[in-house]
């Protein structure tokens, strides 16, 4: 990105009467929550496979197309490892299909290198993968708009939709974030998601991918889905085959098993929330919506909680390539992220879901000591002592946190909380400190 004059941190430092000196003590402060993961993956796999009939119907040599996204699901690659071998076993031929609308800049490399970055390679699952973006398509919603189909689908024997069940981060429904999405979005490549995800902001999203689902059901080849349900440490809690003709009625109910799992932070009042790193590998959005409470999405009303009042992003992971989606969720980001920021695939990615707003560029700060002090005084804490914020690394981690001392005293009534000692909030050159932070992060859960 060229040049972005930014203000030094004495010249925004001298715009707000707090000093650091002035700041709460913080503390750390760990959620427990008692949750059931799977312990053979591997095993759970197997059987899912062994719940999805029409793969007996297939003849010797068949071709199995096995979808693959852009999330940064833990179990994903050892399900895709163990389905390959299981579908070798019964004489089939296994391929991998890149199913993620337009992410990975909408090209075939860039959807490889994403995959690539999620443990997904040719490599590791021992057969091809598939990314052409090419589409056809093959049929007409409700709204005369059309329905696409990736042509690598297409051409397969049978399609197996793989992905996890969660709350979506856009909108809210019957079905939200799942294998429908997978076949919709996924599947559609770029072309398939722009289409969608217009006729969503016209419509209602959850039905508009409900009939379109229904449509790819009947004229492409697929034939079930493996749907992931996660516990709140991100390991599969459930594996589960579906019948093509089951996944509009049981996705529903996954979709309910897993709001029950979702991982949400341990207080829903903040002034401030400093989160390290945004993503594509954490969430669609860069940052999970549900964790903000905050939506940013055309036609959708924002959540009643929690309640956070300004959002401070850090960094941009590594596997995100530069894609700063959700950038604009933030009201403060580091300056390392505008260095970092690929503005061409955060653009494509905006424009095929549809909502300009999350690629707004916020407030950008040239340390994290001046966001800090600029928090005192853009959120209306009478004086820098009483500021709530916390902070964590990532909105799949929030149980994991170091809160100032307001939040700490409160934190210490919650019944799955552990907090702390409290001590004195550091900063080297500006910078949050990072080597009591890792300890903390690093401790055994």
């Amino acid at each position: 990105m060229s040049e972005f004059p930014i203000p030094t941190a004495e010249t925004l430092q001298a715009t707000t009467d707090a000093t650091f000196a002035d700041l709460p003590l913080v503390a750390h402060a760990r959620r427990h929550r008692e949750v059931e993961r799977i312990d053979d993956v591997a095993a759970a796999t197997r059987t899912a496979l062994a719940n999805i009939d029409r793969l007996e119907d297939l003849a010797p040599g068949s071709t199995v197309g096995l979808t693959a996204g852009s999330r940064g699901i833990h179990d994903l690659p050892a399900v895709l490892e163990t389905a390959v071998v299981a579908l070798r076993e019964r004489g089939l031929e296994p391929v991998v299909l890149a199913a993620m609308g337009s992410h990975g800049g909408a090209t075939s490399a860039g959807q490889r290198e994403t995959l690539a970055a999620l443990g997904v390679t040719e490599s590791r699952l021992g057969c091809a993968i598939h990314s052409s973006m090419a589409v056809e398509e093959v049929g007409r919603d409700g709204l005369d708009r059309p329905v696409y189909a990736a042509r690598d689908a297409l051409e397969t024997d049978a399609v197996l939709l793989v992905n996890r069940v969660k709350p979506h981060t856009d909108f809210s429904g019957l079905v939200e974030s799942g294998l429908c999405k997978m076949a919709v979005i996924g599947l559609g490549n770029h072309r398939g998601a722009e289409s969608l995800h217009n006729a969503g902001l016209a419509a209602d999203f959850s039905e508009v991918i409900q009939e379109r689902a229904r449509i790819l059901l009947e004229e492409t080849p697929i034939v079930g889905g493996i749907a992931l349900v996660e516990n709140a440490r991100h390991r599969a809690h459930l594996i589960e085959g579906i019948p093509a003709e089951r996944i509009l009625d049981r996705e529903p109910v996954l979709l309910e098993r897993a709001r029950e799992t979702l991982a949400t932070l341990p207080v829903e009042d903040l002034d401030l929330l400093i989160v390290d790193e945004l993503g594509k590998d954490v969430s669609g959005t860069g940052m999970d919506t549900n964790v903000l409470g905050r939506t940013y999405f055309h036609g959708e009303d924002e959540p009643d909680a929690p309640s956070i009042t300004r959002v401070y992003a850090r960094s941009i992971t590594p596997a995100s390539h530069g894609n700063g989606i959700g950038i604009g969720l933030a009201d403060f980001v580091h300056r390392d992220v505008l260095a970092d920021l690929a503005v061409s695939d955060m653009y494509v990615n905006i424009v095929t879901s549809g909502e300009p707003r999350r690629a707004k560029l916020p407030f950008v700060v040239p340390d994290d000591e001046t966001a800090l002090l600029l928090a005192c005084s853009t959120t209306g804490v009478a004086t820098p002592e009483e500021l709530r914020f916390a902070r964590i690394q990532n909105t799949l981690e929030p149980d994991s946190l170091v809160v100032s001392e307001p939040v700490a005293r409160e934190l210490e009534s919650h019944p799955e909380v552990t907090v702390g000692e409290v001590r004195p909030l550091e900063v080297c050159e500006g910078r949050l400190e990072e080597a009591w932070w890792n300890s903390q992060q690093n401790e055994t859960v």
